[in-house]
């Protein structure tokens, strides 16, 4: 038996694979599939404020080697968390983690206060790819002032791990992560989805009801393996990595690439089981290459 276990702050993962926000549910909904208590975190859908309703439909269209989404963020809000949600999943034997997702600041910080309390619920990852309703719709994510501001302001109230999701629409992602690790990120999860769109010819109208969504699956792998390239050498704080893995082969070359551990997506929609044989595919590597821990892959690549 090899080694598995990865730390991000204060959370000892049992192994690097975790299920990316929006793709897993909160955990009960894979359970017919395999035993998710194997993974080494789960992250649960976003988490607002309050109920969102999500956009209308159509809003998931499929692309050649990925898929387009524009949900929304549907949810029923933190409260409702809390009440119904929570109960169903605290004895996992797994890290918790709520996606934290909000138009302001204020909202942020107050899904964060109410989070707090749940001794299961290890830390929580800022989604900063949410629109700010008070600077006119642009991206929290998108600025490294904002970034900058939201993580600050989240820090004050969370104690526990702060892990931070990046957006990839940027010019810099890693001038926003030394942003975000400047206000307190104990970490940095990247890259969410890159801002695309598909047009139906025939009836010359986009296929999504927001034209525009968000881009995820294999296609995006490469920029993805790049950006956590850039920003593991960049900054001090453990990288999640995540954009298109499919298998134990894609998850291994983010871990290379310097992320301390992984997201599975876009791939749990085709293979409900895709993370437990990840991990397993991972172990595999390890015991081939005669390494005794994954911690000796880590940021491994030869260049």
């Amino acid at each position: 038996m090899r080694d598995l276990s990865v730390d991000i702050h204060k959370l000892h993962l049992k192994n690097p694979v975790m299920s990316a926000s929006g793709t897993f549910g909160y955990g009960p909904e894979f359970e017919d599939f395999f035993d998710v208590n194997k993974l080494g975190g789960i992250l649960t859908k976003a988490c607002t404020s309050k109920n969102r309703d999500g956009n209308r439909y159509p809003r998931m269209a499929e692309t050649p080697m990925g898929m387009l989404n524009s949900v929304g963020l549907q949810n029923k809000g933190v409260d409702y968390f809390i009440e119904a949600i929570y109960p169903r999943i605290k004895s996992y034997d797994t890290h918790i983690i709520v996606n934290v997702s909000d138009s302001t600041i204020e909202g942020y910080v107050e899904v964060a206060e109410k989070l707090l309390p749940l001794d299961k619920i290890g830390g929580i990852e800022l989604n900063i790819s949410c629109p700010n309703v008070k600077e006119g719709g642009m991206a929290f994510g998108t600025s490294c002032p904002m970034a900058a501001a939201v993580t600050k302001a989240v820090r004050r109230v969370y104690p526990k791990t702060l892990i931070v999701k990046l957006s990839p629409n940027v010019t810099s992602i890693e001038e926003i992560a030394l942003a975000v690790e400047g206000e307190g990120a104990d970490s940095v999860s990247l890259i969410n989805t890159l801002l695309g769109m598909a047009i139906d010819a025939e009836k010359r109208r986009p296929l999504l009801s927001t034209i525009t969504g968000g881009l995820s699956g294999p296609a995006i792998k490469p920029i993805a393996l790049r950006m956590v390239w850039q920003v593991a050498k960049t900054v001090k704080i453990p990288v999640i990595g995540m954009g298109g893995i499919s298998n134990a082969t894609d998850a291994i070359e983010f871990l290379l690439a310097g992320a301390t551990a992984v997201q599975v997506g876009t791939a749990n929609f085709i293979d409900p089981s895709v993370c437990s044989g990840i991990i397993d595919g991972i172990e595999t590597y390890l015991e081939r290459h005669n390494f005794n821990s994954v911690t000796e892959i880590i940021g491994a690549l030869r260049t």
